[in-house]
């Protein structure tokens, strides 16, 4: 297997994916709303405005807390209301919607690759490149997993950074992360990055158009609303265990379906297809 060639491919469909808006505005909307903006807002809610008013506002913390395990629990003891819930928000109910950006941001770059070279009529003098279908099929999966990844990673470093800054009046010290965010970065986000490049390949064999590959890629974000309902409602808690059995899962069902990929992936049902 030709590495330098693998990397050549991942290289030019990256060139590529920065010419459609489509695959990085939401790179750029995404980390902005969820790693500053939001986190902002939820520190100057509580430090800016009256407890009672804001218990008023934005509903009864305490009984949302009522939802979480006793174990977590136990972290809201003796803290205010205000730093109650800048807790509950920003590192509880925040954390299933950082799963968006990989899954999201593999997707579009995934169907970019795929069916986007074949809407631009570059596909053709790819397929027909000196690589084999194995160095094509890895090119195009690590354009899309690389990025996700590492554009997760960021997005969780900026956050770190702005949460803690946010609401360092409030603490007087520096408290996030907590220890349910280092699976979550490390375990789950790689495994939803995966699953979006995993479905796209598979959407993308069966569809003409970018378009058609991104809306339907775009409905696995069902899976993050699950989590946060689940979580909002008690139902589910994404505790340190609980993330590692939820990734477990979604890496399992990635190797299930990038085995079917691989299998089925051929450069000359591709070429049939321009």
């Amino acid at each position: 297997m030709n590495w330098r060639s693998i990397w050549a491919i991942a290289r030019k469909d990256l060139m590529e994916v920065r010419q459609n808006k489509a695959a990085w505005i939401p790179a750029i909307v995404l980390p902005l709303m969820f790693a500053v903006i939001m986190p902002i807002l939820f520190s100057a809610v509580s430090q800016f405005i009256p407890a009672e008013e804001a218990q008023k506002q934005l509903g009864d913390v305490e009984m949302m807390l009522k939802n979480l395990p006793p174990a977590v629990q136990a972290i809201f003891d003796g803290l205010k209301l205000e730093q109650m819930f800048v807790i509950y928000m920003t590192a509880f109910l925040l954390a299933p919607l950082f799963l968006i950006m990989p899954l999201m941001f593999s997707s579009v770059v995934g169907a970019d690759s795929f069916v986007g070279e074949r809407e631009r009529k570059t596909m053709e003098a790819l397929l027909y490149s000196p690589t084999t279908d194995m160095e094509l099929f890895l090119g195009k999966v690590l354009a899309a997993v690389i990025p996700a990844i590492s554009l997760s990673w960021l997005t969780y470093l900026v956050y770190i950074v702005v949460v803690n800054v946010a609401s360092y009046g409030l603490f007087q010290r520096i408290w996030f992360p907590l220890p349910t965010w280092w699976p979550l970065m490390f375990w789950l986000t790689p495994a939803f990055a995966l699953l979006g490049i995993s479905a796209t390949v598979m959407i993308s064999a069966r569809v003409k158009t970018f378009m058609e590959a991104y809306q339907l890629t775009g409905s696995l974000v069902v899976i993050v609303l699950a989590l946060v309902i689940g979580q909002v409602s008690g139902v589910l808690f994404l505790g340190v265990g609980t993330v590692f059995l939820i990734g477990t899962l979604i890496w399992v069902v990635d190797i299930v379906l990038i085995r079917i990929a691989i299998r089925n992936f051929e450069r000359s049902s591709l070429i049939t297809k321009l």
